[in-house]
């Protein structure tokens, strides 16, 4: 007789563990994108200026557990949305996940009278576009790709840096430092590269919030983080003008490239592509059988992608619904 299927709130951070324990064990099982990869989980935890608020915590978080194992959880990336997270074995759970999310994560809509919920789909996914459609959502016309390369055999190109600029792994803390420390810290003659890296990813994507602090408790803590896959453009003066971290799951032997970004008044310099060669190669030197990059509707960044051989794209759309 099946098991009862009990459905609680995250609780501590014991569950974090669990929750990435489930990415990883479904990965190899279900379509590309179908569940986060464990670089967005470990983001969510450690990616974070005070590593001690675990924001995972301070959102709503609902795991589905059959005799204490856990098959699902669903979770918003930011307000109004909602990402479902299922073993392959327990898809038939998904339409309670939506009703669950439709209870505790739809937020007012901008008319103020209503209410709404967005939920990304891949358009593999026939049966959560069913679901949804059921439910009353209806497809928008905001989308993103996930492009997905198996290495093979296939060859790789050498990377070609353009004169004045040295590729070189990135330069984390090797300890915990307080935020004042690593705003100014120098190990030995040569500063790490925590608040040039916040500075870049700001200027590359037009933000202000990313700090030192954050990227610190990242290198730190992330199990996914792989300084010898995380790599810079350096320029002459010894600004930081590329960037390409390559998160790792070495149990599905998958790279995921994120983020991708270079310097406003470092472009189209080739540095990006650059970056991406080499992290191809590396990903081949240890073992690393594919690699993923998801580049939203960014087209000149899809272009980029492509030409490196990213070609197998699965496209994705919100779903929106509205509720009084």
């Amino acid at each position: 007789m099946p098991h009862p299927i009990t459905v609680r709130p995250m609780q501590e951070d014991a569950d974090f563990w669990k929750m990435r324990g489930l990415l990883i064990a479904s990965a190899a099982q279900t379509p590309i994108g179908l569940n986060w990869d464990v670089r967005r989980l470990d983001g969510k935890r450690f990616y974070n200026e005070d590593l001690d608020a675990n924001r995972l915590l301070d959102r709503p978080v609902s795991l589905w557990e059959d005799a204490g194992e856990l098959v699902g959880f669903i979770l918003p990336d930011g307000r109004g949305d909602a990402h479902l997270q299922v073993h392959p074995d327990y898809r038939h759970l998904e339409d309670e996940m939506i009703a669950w999310a439709e209870a505790h994560l739809a937020v007012p809509a901008a008319d103020g009278g209503q209410r709404q919920l967005e939920i990304y789909v891949y358009e593999y996914d026939a049966l959560r576009q069913r679901l949804l459609r059921a439910r009353g959502f209806t497809k928008t016309d905001a989308w993103g790709t996930l492009r997905h390369l198996r290495l093979g055999r296939q060859p790789l190109a050498a990377p070609q840096m353009a004169a004045g600029y040295m590729l070189r792994t990135t330069r984390p803390p090797s300890s915990p430092r307080s935020s004042a420390a690593i705003r100014g810290a120098f190990s030995g003659q040569v500063p790490d590269d925590c608040q040039r890296i916040a500075d870049l990813l700001n200027a590359a994507f037009g933000r202000t919030f990313h700090n030192a602090q954050e990227y610190h408790n990242f290198a730190l803590h992330a199990p996914c983080f792989r300084r010898e896959l995380d790599l810079v453009a350096e320029a002459a003066d010894g600004t930081l003008a590329a960037y390409v971290g390559i998160p790792y799951d070495p149990v599905n032997r998958c790279g995921i490239f994120e983020p991708v970004c270079t310097h406003p008044s470092h472009r189209r310099l080739g540095l990006a592509q650059a970056l991406m060669q080499e992290g191809l190669l590396r990903l081949r030197a240890i073992g690393a059988v594919e690699a993923t990059v998801d580049t939203g509707n960014m087209l000149p960044a899809n272009r980029l992608y492509d030409s490196l051989g990213f070609t197998e794209a699965y496209r994705g759309f919100a779903w929106r619904k509205l509720t009084r």
